[in-house]
């Protein structure tokens, strides 16, 4: 779909249908008072979770439990990495969901038995729960890559956790010189975020044309193609060269990173090919956060199966997996992913504990890209049940932003006022 009025309009139209019409459809229900339902997890399925709950049924006794009191949203993080925002304006509390009556814990979930239906804290403590949520986003498998590991990225850092890390990156670009080369290592599918590498790298190859312009970024990628890829590199090529000799920004796929020497800041990929970096961003390999792992919610393949209609475990019985470490069907690992999911969840949570039967639900995904100055691209999708209970794309309901002629500058421009405004939408939805 080439028409962005329409296809915005479609997506708030089914996101507000998610989100109000669900809860429309459970007034008439017996409140599920007296319950308790413990959220592990305080990111952006989490959260959401939790306050739609809340808005459900007041009455219910919700405790989210979250290692960190404040949390840094990976979403816009790469703008900090850039210059082009600050650390704290991606910094988000949870007093909003206290307000709404949300017990909210600060402290590290270790154990989740869900034989005995209790979750355990670092701290010693115990939550009894009739429904617990499960939402601790990724882990990063540090092992994937020979010679890195949680200890090596402080000093190589990810930084596909915002926060300290970002800012270390950001940190690392500042003192590089110019006529450096910054290395970006891109993960191999799934991981959170599918275009977030790219944007990260198009907004520091803006950081180095306008600050250092001898500079480049090389990314490495195992993949053959990635979230958008005509997208970013039409981009590429208006704005930094790419595909000429002068290119700011090269990439080079089908070649995967199999090790790193951290102290030369040397990776080695699997055809044999030496890169040495002055700066060096790895994002390694990702699966289900720790908790997921621990608590036997995770198959071989380390993501979480679930009943993609209600996001119940397929594992544990009243134990429900939201955002990215779940197995959500054709949905991207994204924040607007995980805040749609969220609101399925908890309409199907109240549902269980109401003893009614759960609605048909619905799916919606956006994910903006700033690429450049006063420039940026989306991909947007809509999602139903399919027969075999599974998560997949209405047809012909999403798109990608235009390219070529048929996106003109101030559309561009319009595009990164749109993703700023989503930002702000989506925190407020699930922070306030």
């Amino acid at each position: 779909m080439t028409n962005n009025v329409s296809r915005r309009t479609l997506l708030k139209t089914t996101a507000a249908t998610v989100a109000a019409g669900s809860m429309m459809s459970f007034s008439h229900l017996a409140a599920a008072s007296g319950h308790k339902v413990v959220v592990v997890g305080g990111g952006i399925a989490g959260s959401t979770t939790a306050k739609y709950l809340k808005k459900l049924d007041p009455k219910l006794d919700i405790t989210l439990i979250e290692a960190n009191k404040d949390y840094h949203t990976c979403f816009m993080s790469n703008e900090v990495i850039s210059g082009d925002r600050n650390l704290d304006s991606i910094k988000f509390g949870y007093d909003g969901l206290k307000k709404h009556g949300i017990n909210v814990v600060i402290d590290h979930v270790e154990g989740i038995d869900a034989a005995k239906k209790q979750v355990k804290t670092k701290s010693g403590k115990s939550f009894a729960y009739d429904r617990c949520i499960v939402a601790p986003g990724v882990q990063l498998n540090y092992g994937a890559i020979e010679g890195y590991s949680q200890e090596v990225a402080k000093t190589i850092p990810h930084a596909w956790k915002a926060g300290e890390q970002t800012a270390i990156l950001r940190k690392q670009l500042e003192a590089m010189k110019d006529g450096g080369t910054v290395v970006l290592v891109a993960p191999p599918n799934p991981f959170r975020c599918p275009p977030g590498p790219y944007e990260r790298a198009s907004l520091i190859a803006k950081y180095l044309k306008e600050n250092k312009p001898k500079s480049k970024i090389v990314i490495l990628d195992p993949k053959e193609a990635f979230s958008k890829k005509g997208l970013f590199e039409d981009a590429w090529k208006r704005h930094y060269g790419y595909g000429s000799a002068n290119a700011i920004i090269e990439w080079h796929g089908k070649d995967a990173v199999v090790k790193v020497d951290a102290k030369s800041k040397t990776v080695t990929t699997a055809s044999g090919k030496q890169v040495k970096a002055d700066v060096l961003n790895i994002i390694p390999a990702q699966k289900a956060g720790k908790i997921a792992e621990v608590a036997g919610l995770t198959n071989d393949a380390g993501w979480c199966p679930i009943n993609q209609k209600t996001f119940e475990s397929t594992i544990h019985k009243d134990v429900y997996v939201v955002g990215d470490s779940s197995i959500a069907g054709a949905m991207p690992k994204s924040g607007y992913s995980a805040n749609s999911q969220a609101k399925v969840c908890a309409v199907a949570v109240y549902a269980s504990l109401s003893g009614k039967q759960m609605i048909e639900p619905s799916w919606v995904n956006t994910c903006y890209s700033i690429v450049a100055h006063d420039e940026a691209i989306s991909v947007a999708a809509v999602y139903q049940l399919n027969a075999e209970n599974k998560i997949v794309d209405v047809a012909g309901a999403g798109g990608l932003t235009p390219g070529g002629d048929a996106f003109n500058a101030e559309m561009r421009k319009r595009e990164v006022q749109y993703a700023y405004s989503w930002f702000n939408n989506i925190t407020t939805d699930t922070f306030k």
